[in-house]
């Protein structure tokens, strides 16, 4: 990959094109848990580069501002939630979650800032678990469009968030990467005599040991899906054991489901050089419990993760590897699934090399994803639409990932389409 390609896919800051067009979708913010309490504290926040603050009025109305205070600079995130407000500490001023200013303590009843100043707040709107913020043109904001993970308000979600440290783009490529599961992650998703993938506490029983899956992929309207063709224990002369994926551009990946949940993953740029990740697990009718997911993934705060998600085991103590835990068996000797990615992701740099990279048959996503992307942001420099979000826009409701056994040759495509009433 060129270098110049190479910055356009990867930069988000500023004027940078990948940013401008990712400002034409809503962006998740935070997790909708993290300012659950009306008046609670405030909540910092960084996206694109733009740093944040997050609030719950009195009313239970969300709030998403510039970080600083228009009056000096100083931090709202240490402010005063209250009376369906946030004040600065600093000298006062208050301001309400549409920006309005509601008071100036240290400015005279007639000043004309008060007429005359609002503070920068950006649309909002909360679902699935997340509160969603447009950063794009104030006269141009996009219909919002519920996530895959929320047909309906009861559909039971849980969500694992993470810090990585390091581009947004290689975080993403590592979610669309069937082929790395069977090495990096063949611990937690070890063979087994199953039908399908199937959960246990403690992992994720697979049909098949086959490590160099044949790849097949399509563009589409939403970005592209495609399937991960691996040769199954049972059967193997007349079924396929199938997985497919979808890229929902611009940063959210459907990766394949087992028995008991569905599930995707958002890979939110922070800044050109941080990312956060989401990993959502939902279902109608099963699923599993939030305290469940996180333990599952080794991600829960306090334990794996500190009180701002960043990761306790991270490339300062080389991810707390265990090398006996490795010669007993384990293949990686980390800890979490999400975790041994990490430390594939965050050794390659705070931002990756393509240019350097040797790519085989088992990548075709990858440089599907990297070709689709920067042509899409030199088509959005031309004036045209943002990727994805050209009408008319797929429904996301509507969209699937899928694993399990196909009849030999099967025709995958339309199982990444289902029709849901929402």
């Amino acid at each position: 990959m060129r270098p110049a390609d190479n910055e356009l896919l990867c930069r988000v800051e500023g004027e940078a094109p990948m940013g401008q067009m990712m400002r034409r979708h809503w962006l998740p913010v935070c997790m909708s848990e993290e300012v659950a309490e009306p008046d609670g504290a405030p909540v910092k926040a960084r996206l694109l580069g733009v740093d944040l603050v997050v609030f719950r009025d009195t009313k239970g109305q969300v709030g998403v501002m510039d970080e600083r205070c228009p009056h000096r600079g100083a931090s709202l995130v240490f402010g005063r939630n209250e009376d369906c407000g946030l004040r600065c500490l600093y000298h006062g001023w208050k301001f309400d979650v549409a920006g309005n200013v509601m008071d100036m303590a240290s400015e005279q009843p007639d000043s004309r800032l008060r007429a005359n100043l609002k503070h920068r707040a950006y649309p909002v709107h909360e679902a699935g678990g997340f509160v969603w913020a447009w950063l794009g043109p104030v006269d141009d904001v996009a219909e919002f469009q519920a996530p895959a993970w929320a047909p309906t308000a009861t559909t039971k979600t849980s969500i694992v968030k993470m810090h990585a440290a390091c581009n947004w783009a290689q975080v993403l490529e590592g979610s669309i990467d069937s082929a790395h599961s069977s090495s990096l992650h063949s611990s937690n998703m070890p063979t087994a005599e199953v039908e399908g993938s199937t959960a246990t506490a403690e992992s994720w029983l697979r049909p098949s040991n086959d490590k160099a899956p044949r790849m097949v992929a399509e563009a589409t309207d939403f970005g592209f899906h495609y399937a991960a063709i691996r040769k199954p224990v049972s059967k193997p002369e007349s079924q396929d054991y199938v997985r497919t994926t979808l890229f929902i551009a611009p940063f959210t990946v459907l990766i394949p489901p087992n028995d008991q949940y569905n599930l995707a993953q958002m890979l939110v740029p922070i800044d050109d050089v941080n990312c956060m990740f989401y990993w959502i697990a939902w279902h109608p009718t099963k699923g599993i419990g939030q305290a469940e997911w996180r333990r599952f993934c080794a991600a829960e705060v306090g334990v794996d993760l500190d009180e701002n998600f960043y990761k306790l085991r991270n490339a300062d103590n080389r991810y707390r590897q265990d090398r006996a835990k490795m010669k007993a068996g384990d293949f990686t000797g980390i800890d979490g699934i999400p975790t041994q990615d990490m430390a594939m992701w965050e050794s390659m740099g705070p931002i990756a090399d393509r240019s350097e990279d040797h790519l085989g048959g088992s990548d075709l996503a990858v440089l599907q994803f990297r070709k689709q992307m920067v042509a899409a942001v030199k088509a959005f420099q031309d004036g045209a639409p943002a990727f994805g979000a050209a009408e008319p826009r797929p429904r996301h409701l509507d969209l699937a990932s899928f694993e399990g056994m196909l009849p030999k040759g099967a025709d995958w495509r339309s199982l990444s389409y289902r029709k849901v009433d929402a």
